[in-house]
């Protein structure tokens, strides 16, 4: 063979090569994790069925996306994973994801700044503010807890920050409590053993570990109303009022309490084109049957509601779907 041939043919070769390199990393699946919070919790189970609807399995999902459901201390560790590109993806509470989007709040001082990266995929349900509490703690109002044992959440978490303002609307603070810092599910078991008087949980009704307390042991929701929570949703504007319906949890009666909104959120480096094809198959019709039949709180998961509660932007390739499935103007 001529040296011409040789270069021609080494040339090809490599040419084949690079082809089938491409081809492999074409292949390649890309990975999308959602950070949710306590697996006791609504945003983990409410993460798992996003994650299975939107990964490329079969007939199903974003072709060549595996996604993944992530547990996590919540709003703010997932905000600050998605700052940091430790995780694609994560819920927050619309409150939590404002202030880190402005740098107020939360987010005002401290060294953090502003995460003016941080984009909205879609609003998802409300989430409710729960003050759980033994039926013989005596607690009737948010007023009573001064000098018991309650749990306000982890730090990281945005139930903390929302369980010290209301609190504060009452006119106590951490040192008027005998604050405790525990994830719902170990609260529960140390109320269930009397060691606890009551817990803060923001998530959606109904909580497995709170049903699962109100059918083993009973529970009080304290009610979270009154001239000074009037006072508070006018001073915050994320904050809505809300009501905990009777039966929601076992023996309870209707409550009233306030809430705010759960979001899925992503950073703006996220390529457009993968948030539109996750957002676009999040609303499909596969994806609706299995956030209908999955958790109760799933049937609140809505198209209309995606692009409400807009605290922060929205990415622009979910922005694209919505404006082309006209929930959008």
């Amino acid at each position: 063979m001529s040296f011409r041939k040789r270069i021609v043919a080494i040339g090809a070769a490599v040419g084949l090569l690079a082809a089938g390199a491409g081809l492999a990393v074409a292949q390649a699946p890309s990975f999308f994790r959602i950070g949710t919070g306590g697996t006791a919790g609504t945003y983990y189970p409410i993460g798992g069925l996003i994650a299975n609807a939107i990964s490329g399995a079969g007939d199903k999902g974003v072709p060549g996306l595996v996604a993944t459901a992530v547990s996590s201390n919540g709003s703010v560790a997932n905000i600050n994973a998605v700052q940091s590109g430790a995780m694609e993806s994560g819920f927050s509470q619309s409150d939590v994801a404002y202030w880190a989007h402005t740098g107020t709040g939360l987010y005002e001082g401290k060294g953090k700044g502003k995460v003016e990266d941080l984009r909205l995929i879609a609003t998802l349900y409300p989430e409710t503010l729960h003050l759980v509490a033994r039926k013989d703690a005596g607690i009737k109002s948010v007023a009573d807890l001064k000098g018991k044992r309650v749990s306000i959440d982890e730090p990281g978490s945005g139930t903390i920050v929302d369980a010290r303002i209301v609190l504060s609307a009452f006119g106590l603070s951490e040192s008027d409590i005998k604050a405790e810092h525990m994830k719902p599910g170990p609260a529960g078991e140390r109320l269930r053993d009397g060691g606890l008087d009551a817990y803060f949980f923001v998530g959606g009704y109904p909580a497995g570990a709170i049903s699962e307390l109100a059918t083993s042991t009973g529970i009080a929701l304290v009610p979270i109303t009154g001239p000074e929570v009037d006072k508070l949703l006018k001073q915050y504007s994320f904050f809505s009022k809300d009501t905990v319906p009777a039966g929601a949890y076992q023996g309870v009666g209707e409550t009233p309490t306030i809430s705010v909104a759960a979001q899925w959120v992503t950073s703006a480096k996220q390529s457009d084109d993968l948030v539109y094809n996750i957002t676009k198959v999040m609303w499909n019709d596969a994806t609706r049957k299995a956030l209908d039949a999955g958790h109760a709180k799933g049937k609140m998961i809505t198209l209309q509601n995606a692009v409400t509660n807009l605290g922060i932007p929205l990415h622009p390739g979910a922005e694209r779907f919505y404006r082309e499935a006209g929930v959008l103007k």
